[in-house]
């Protein structure tokens, strides 16, 4: 398994830009899909986005296409979530994971997860 540590959260204004970034322990990082998931206060994790190993696929979730863009550097271990035109339903705790198949998007699919960073959007 892979060990994950993701930055970047914050405190942002409706319409500002984050980008969170989750560094990655583990000589077999370039192999693993990943992802980004998000957990607001009182609901459940929902999928936010993932790409598979080389960048050629990556998946996002309906509420944030055309916002968000994920990347990876598998030379540096990390994977990036670009967030813009932020609003103040984005506000949860974002979660990065890895999963051991080709591509994924399913939330029980993914084995490794790291602690989270706090996003909050004020309006």
């Amino acid at each position: 398994q892979v060990q994950l540590v993701e930055s970047g959260g914050g405190l942002v204004q409706a319409g500002d830009s984050l980008r969170l970034s989750c560094a990655a322990s583990g000589r077999t990082f370039s192999t693993y899909t990943m992802g980004w998931f998000r957990q607001a206060p009182g609901k459940e994790r929902e999928f936010v986005a993932a790409i598979n190993w080389n960048n050629v696929n990556t998946y996002l979730a309906d509420s944030v296409k055309g916002r968000f863009t994920i990347a990876r550097d598998n030379g540096k271990n990390t994977i990036y979530l670009q967030m813009n035109s932020l609003k103040p339903e984005d506000t949860a705790v974002y979660y990065c994971a890895a999963a051991r198949l080709s591509f994924t998007s399913t939330n029980t699919d993914f084995a490794s997860w790291g602690q989270g960073t706090q996003v909050t959007v004020s309006s």
